[in-house]
């Protein structure tokens, strides 16, 4: 039987990469007859990728799952350094695309494809780092760690609760935003007008 916690990255990953393709397909979409809530539809997306997985996710990989598999499978550890490089600049690199998407709604078309190239650069950087990890990091990590190495992991990403995953009912604090994307994100993301 696989750790939980494999089952959790996988889970998150899943989670996170249907919302960065979804807001791949806003960034497509542009803002159309409804740009203050496409504005607001992008900022509450952003807002996920910079709440959860920056800050909940990522560092439980760095500091817990990472070094172990280094250590014990250390043909890993370069892409285990380039991917907590990644890591590092995560929140800097989301931030840097809410910069760029307030810059557009503020100042006009004139900053529209700034925000557009960064975008689609920002989520293929994004799902090439979690196919990185999926394909290579935890394979090794089922191989070289141990029962005790798991039970650690396991229990740090127990208290992960992401609520997209469909595994955990929301938690109030974040119920709100995510009622938000599913309301007003036009079809096929969500159930707002197109």
């Amino acid at each position: 039987m696989e750790p939980s916690s494999i089952h959790i990255i996988r889970d998150e990953h899943a989670a996170l990469a249907a919302m960065l393709r979804s807001l791949g397909m806003m960034v497509e979409r542009g803002p159309g007859a409804h740009p203050q809530n496409y504005f607001d539809v992008l900022r509450a997306m952003l807002f996920y990728i910079d709440e959860f997985p920056e800050r909940l996710h990522h560092p439980k990989e760095t500091e817990l799952l990472f070094p172990k598999v280094a250590e014990r499978a250390p043909e890993t550890a370069g892409l285990i350094a380039q991917l907590d490089r990644e890591h590092a600049l995560g929140e800097s690199n989301v931030r840097q695309l809410q910069h760029q998407l307030l810059a557009w709604e503020l100042l006009g078309d004139s900053r529209r494809e700034v925000f557009v190239v960064a975008a689609k650069r920002y989520l293929g950087f994004y799902l090439e780092h979690m196919r990185q990890e999926e394909n290579v990091i935890l394979p090794a990590a089922l191989k070289v760690l141990q029962p005790e190495d798991w039970k650690e992991i396991d229990a740090a990403f127990e208290t992960n609760c992401d609520p997209l995953t469909g595994q955990y009912p929301p938690d109030p604090a974040y119920e709100q935003l995510f009622t938000r994307i599913v309301n007003h994100a036009p079809a096929p993301i969500g159930l707002g007008e197109d």
